[in-house]
């Protein structure tokens, strides 16, 4: 993710000046794969010596608050990998801090800058469903369907007490409320884990979770995350389940949305002569010319750069507020599954 971060960061307009590794060994080979001016084997020397105006966490998990505290203790804005930190009670704090501090600091969803996605929620927002009946969909990977695989990750001491939704879960249920436009007001979640071993150690984290909804408006919905879905490399996939008409979004297809209607269903390709004025936004490439992750990349971190120049950028910007929502809906995730899938409420 450093590299992807790294890319996004120079095609914006920066320099990077520094990148920081677990020793000296870590920090030079970080540095020779990001293309940073210097390596650094501590942080607060990093933020001394090269004093970054935006620092990127690309860390393991539990070390996120750590990192994104200092650097805004240290008066640098910051981008912090999701989750934004392994408990909602860390989150909040840093959702505080940037708050109290003025810095600006995000989050990378980054689903929501394909601009098919930003055309489903335009579109949903207009009230082109009808009323809509129901949400439905998942997110699927396969990265660690096999017995070898293993990951840090997996290690809930480094990547925290939820893997799966934590680390894709989360995505999804951005994604939703993003393009529904409300939140989740309560949901119920089980989950399981595959492979209870991996290795010679034990997994302590779920493999999958399956979710059931309910929006603040009474939509109901449900989900299916899994990381141990043989074929799926990175299927995002959302439908919102209308009356008039359906739409459908799938990240490995982000070219394409979906609409579904009684008298005849089509597909609407990217194409920036035809989009709503919020996806062209969006659209860099003539029509045809594919668009990708990369690219939704780039533009999450253009706009976290507009915003730490003071230039306006469009709203949907991710921010730690956002990632602290995340952190809430993933202990809540958690609580139910504890409780057999009991219904609970998620906090604002």
């Amino acid at each position: 993710m450093g590299r992807v971060h790294a890319e996004a960061a120079r095609r914006a307009g920066a320099e990077i000046v520094g990148a920081v590794g677990s020793s000296a060994a870590r920090a030079a080979a970080a540095a020779e794969a990001v293309g940073a001016a210097q390596g650094y084997s501590d942080l607060r020397a990093m933020l001394t010596d090269a004093a970054p105006d935006v620092v990127h966490v690309c860390t393991p998990n539990a070390v996120h608050a750590a990192a994104a505290e200092a650097a805004i203790a240290a008066g640098a804005h910051v981008i912090c990998e999701k989750p934004l930190a392994t408990s909602a009670e860390d989150a909040a704090r840093l959702a505080a801090a940037a708050h109290d501090g003025g810095r600006v600091a995000t989050v990378p969803f980054v689903y929501r800058f394909h601009p098919m996605a930003r055309e489903m929620r335009a579109r949903v927002a207009a009230g082109e469903p009808g009323a809509v009946s129901v949400v439905h969909g998942g997110y699927l990977q396969d990265w660690l369907s096999r017995p070898e695989d293993d990951n840090w990750r997996v290690d809930s001491a480094v990547g925290g007490l939820s893997r799966a939704f934590a680390d894709i879960g989360s995505h999804w249920c951005d994604f939703l409320e993003f393009v529904l436009g409300e939140r989740i007001l309560a949901l119920s979640a089980q989950s399981a884990t595959v492979r209870d071993r991996r290795g010679d150690l034990p997994v302590s984290t779920e493999d999958l979770v399956t979710l059931h909804l309910r929006t603040a408006s009474g939509v109901l919905g449900t989900g299916v995350i899994c990381q141990v879905a043989a074929g799926r490399k990175n299927r995002l996939h959302l439908e919102v389940s209308g009356t008039d008409t359906s739409l459908g979004f799938d990240q490995e297809l982000p070219e394409q949305l979906w609409l579904g209607r009684r008298d005849g269903s089509t597909l609407l390709v990217r194409d920036p002569e035809t989009l709503s004025p919020q996806a062209l936004r969006y659209s860099r490439l003539p029509a045809g010319h594919a668009q990708g992750y990369q690219d939704c990349f780039d533009a999450f971190v253009a706009d976290t750069y507009a915003a730490v120049r003071g230039e306006p950028v469009a709203d949907g910007l991710p921010t730690f507020a956002d990632g602290l929502r995340a952190a809430r809906l993933t202990e809540a995730v958690l609580t139910s599954a504890a409780a057999g899938g009991q219904w609970t409420e998620v906090p604002e």
